[in-house]
């Protein structure tokens, strides 16, 4: 299954990986890789802030 999530203007493709039992989330469109972890949807999206703020910065 694939997902798109919006974060502060930026698209991510979200998955879910049964192997670690979390979602991946990876940013599309941007000049290099961001990507985060979580167990769930509402922790994943404060990890893609995070993620996102230290990939800009």
């Amino acid at each position: 299954m694939v997902d798109i999530m919006e974060i502060d203007g930026c698209k991510a493709v979200i998955r879910y990986d049964p192997v670690l039992g979390r979602f991946r989330g990876e940013f599309v469109g941007l000049s290099g890789g961001a990507d985060f972890y979580a167990a769930d949807i509402e922790t994943l999206r404060e990890e893609g802030r995070i993620s996102l703020r230290v990939f800009l910065d």
